[in-house]
C-alpha cells in the first residue's frame, strides 16, 4: 500500500556537538539524510517525503538533494521549536485518509522489509511502531539510588518510523495542540487519545545518530553492510 513520510530535520544536534544540523555531517562522504532518504527514494509504495526543516538549511537541503537524484521529497515545511512542531507542520500538509509514517531523518539504516511489515499493521490497526526488545538490565533510580530493577521481558525500545492512518495522527496532534500536551514520541500522542499502538519488530542496525559516538557505530554498519552484498 502507498505511505507518505514525514521526516523531521530541523534539530539542531546539540548533543552531536557539531555546530550544525547533524543530518548534513557526512558518513564516508554523504550526508546522513541522503542516507535515509535513499531507501525511500528506491520504495515503489513510497508516495512521497514531507521535509521539515529550518529555512537556514533549506537552500543546502535542495542543493543535495539534486546532487544525489533524490526526487521523492514533494515538499518542504518550517521545523518548529520541538521535534512535535516540525511534524505537526507536516502533518498539516496530510491529504486523505492512506498511512504516513514518521522517521528521524537521523536513523540512516531502515530497510523496506521493515517498513512494509509497519505499514500493513497499520493499516490493520490504525497505528503501529518499530522496537525491539531490550537487552540491558533496567532499574529505576532516585536520588542515586536503585528503587526497584524493572522487569525487563516486558520492555521494548521504540524506534522510527512509526506508522499510522492519516486521520488519526491527525487528530492526535489536534488534541495535544488544544490541550498543550507535549509528547516523547507521536505514537504517545496517540495513546494519549485511547488508541491502541501495535509494536512490529525491528533490527538492531536501526540506530539514531545523536552523539559523536554514533556516527562510529554507523560507520560499522555501513561495513558490515557492503561486506553482506559482496558476499551475496
Amino acid at each position: 500500500m502507498p505511505y507518505q513520510v514525514i521526516i523531521p530535520a530541523a534539530g539542531q544536534g546539540k548533543r552531536m556537538g557539531a555546530g550544525k544540523n547533524k543530518l548534513l555531517l557526512e558518513l564516508e562522504g554523504v550526508p546522513v539524510f541522503i542516507y535515509t532518504l535513499k531507501v525511500f527514494e528506491g520504495d515503489e509504495n513510497c508516495a512521497g517525503v514531507i521535509l521539515a526543516v529550518n529555512e537556514q538549511d533549506e537552500k543546502e537541503f535542495h542543493s543535495l538533494l539534486t546532487k544525489y537524484g533524490i526526487t521523492k521529497v514533494i515538499c518542504f515545511v518550517p521545523g518548529g521549536p520541538e521535534r512535535q512542531h516540525s511534524i505537526y507542520n507536516g502533518v498539516k500538509t496530510l491529504q486523505g485518509n492512506g498511512i504516513v509514517l514518521v522517521h528521524d531523518g537521523a536513523r540512516p539504516f531502515i530497510d523496506c522489509n521493515q517498513i512494509h511489515s509497519l505499514v500493513s499493521s497499520a493499516e490493520l490497526h490504525g497505528a503501529a511502531v518499530l522496537a525491539v526488545p531490550v537487552k540491558d538490565t533496567v532499574k529505576k533510580v532516585k536520588d542515586d539510588k536503585v528503587i526497584e530493577t524493572v522487569e525487563r521481558s516486558s520492555l521494548w525500545a521504540i524506534q522510527t518510523p512509526q506508522a499510522f492512518r492519516m486521520s488519526l495522527l491527525r487528530q492526535a496532534y489536534e488534541w495535544a495542540e488544544e490541550e498543550g500536551f507535549l509528547g516523547t514520541d507521536d505514537a504517545s500522542l496517540v495513546e494519549r487519545i485511547g488508541h491502541d499502538v501495535m509494536i512490529v519488530e525491528g533490527n538492531y542496525d536501526n540506530i539514531k545518530l545523536t552523539t559523536p559516538e554514533d556516527l562510529f557505530f554507523a560507520e560499522t554498519i555501513i561495513r558490515k553492510r557492503r561486506s553482506m552484498t559482496k558476499r551475496s
